[in-house]
């Protein structure tokens, strides 16, 4: 239902038609002036992060004049990856800026570069079947963003990209209404990635941000850059995985406050957390993949004292890194809020007969499948993603219906919170009759 809305939202945010003149300049005052702001991550390129206050406007987004319609291609979605139903996938929304009509092309192989950078990681690399990811054009007028290569630069855009936000280098701010209105376009938003044509390396992180359409945050990366692709996995640490940042300010003194929400903060020493057996007391002593072993390390939350992280460097410190255990964990749980294990073809509730076939879908490596009828379980039918009906062997009155079910579970060592593992597992049922 949104979709109809964001049509008319987007009117007023397109950009203007290539070679057309531009229309005056939004009148929200110069970068990081007047207007609602929030706090943003800033990344410096040794892999260092901080914050910093972005507008939630951009003085660079370029104005269509009354009555011009909209370029050619503007708006227009591409199913980079397609895995299935929105419905039962987390739905990722690539929108491009500063890419013209001519470089739409471009703008779609750099948005399939970063979501490979993106799933090259753990645990994206084991749960990609989980992910569709859509490319929205956002036709600019000009090529490049404003501040790339430096501070004079200044280029109209349709999401209003720019470096020199708040008066930092590296960090690139966006109109978030723009991103908005291009994100509405696709058919599902969970998560947005803006991705701004230059080599530039820089980005943000827009967490703080309650979008009507649903989506959990909004990641800017520079689209020619190597290297930026690590911003966009660090804040989906906290869009998806609800993980705080594990760094600190050598200034900002003791934490005083109560536990932290947050699965990768504590203010319990290792012995106080396995004693009580809180928060990642399941994963202490094991081996982690960012290095080193699980236990508790002095300082994070950008507090330096009074709370601890679990592991000494990972993504959630510094870039460049992996999730620790106890990150990867809050990964997949945040993975399974939108996706789920067990997809089929055939409408759940659906009524079959024995002369059809049926078919599920398993998009995670190494799921467990079990069915049952009538709530009896099938040994022999274990694993197998695709049945003949007619071998079920049903007996009974021919207008008795009976019920099929399929039962999905990720067994996956990943998960060590049994209240997380009960979520793991999916189901599907469908009426059978002879």
């Amino acid at each position: 239902m949104h979709r109809t809305a964001a049509r008319t939202a987007t009117a007023l945010l397109a950009a203007v038609l290539a070679g057309t003149a531009l229309g005056a300049a939004p009148a929200w005052g110069s970068p990081g002036g007047g207007g609602p702001t929030r706090r943003v991550e800033v990344f410096a390129e040794d892999g260092g992060i901080s914050r910093a206050q972005a507008p939630a406007a951009s003085p660079y987004v370029a104005a269509r004049p009354q009555g011009v319609a909209p370029v050619r291609g503007d708006g227009e979605v591409t199913a980079l990856v397609h895995n299935g139903d929105p419905a039962a996938k987390l739905d990722v929304v690539v929108i491009g800026d500063g890419y013209t009509a001519q470089e739409q092309q471009k703008f779609r192989s750099d948005a399939a570069a970063k979501w490979s950078e993106l799933t090259a990681v753990e645990p994206y690399a084991t749960y990609r079947g989980l992910f569709n990811v859509w490319a929205v054009s956002a036709v600019s007028p000009e090529s490049g963003v404003t501040g790339d290569p430096d501070q004079a630069t200044v280029r109209h855009t349709a999401l209003g990209s720019y470096f020199w936000c708040d008066g930092v280098e590296r960090l690139l701010c966006v109109d978030e209404k723009a991103v908005e209105a291009y994100a509405a376009k696709a058919p599902q938003a969970d998560l947005v990635l803006v991705v701004a044509n230059s080599t530039k390396y820089g980005g943000a992180g827009y967490n703080d941000i309650t979008s009507p359409l649903g989506y959990e945050g909004i990641a800017t990366v520079a689209g020619g850059n190597a290297r930026s692709g690590q911003i966009a996995v660090h804040e989906t640490g906290h869009s998806l995985g609800k993980l705080a940042d594990e760094y600190a300010y050598p200034d900002q003194g003791a934490y005083q406050g109560d536990e932290p929400p947050e699965a990768n903060l504590s203010t319990l020493t290792a012995d106080r957390m396995r004693r009580q057996g809180a928060k990642w007391s399941r994963w202490l002593g094991q081996a982690s993949p960012d290095g080193g072993t699980v236990g508790s390390y002095l300082g994070g939350g950008y507090y330096p004292a009074g709370l601890y992280r679990p592991t000494e460097n990972s993504i959630m410190r510094s870039l460049g890194r992996e999730f620790n255990l106890p990150g990867r964990e809050a990964m997949i749980a945040g993975f399974y809020r939108h996706a789920t294990p067990l997809t089929s073809p055939t409408a759940n509730g659906s009524r079959l007969t024995a002369a059809d076939r049926l078919s599920v879908g398993l998009p995670v490596p190494g799921t467990r499948l079990r069915w049952y009828l009538d709530g009896r379980e099938l040994p022999r039918l274990a694993d197998r993603t695709a049945l003949d009906l007619a071998d079920l062997k049903l007996t009974g009155p021919r207008s008795r219906p009976h019920v099929l079910t399929a039962v999905a579970t990720d067994p996956t060592p990943a998960v060590a919170d049994p209240a997380l593992r009960a979520k793991l597992t999916a189901r599907l049922s469908w009426l059978v009759t002879r």
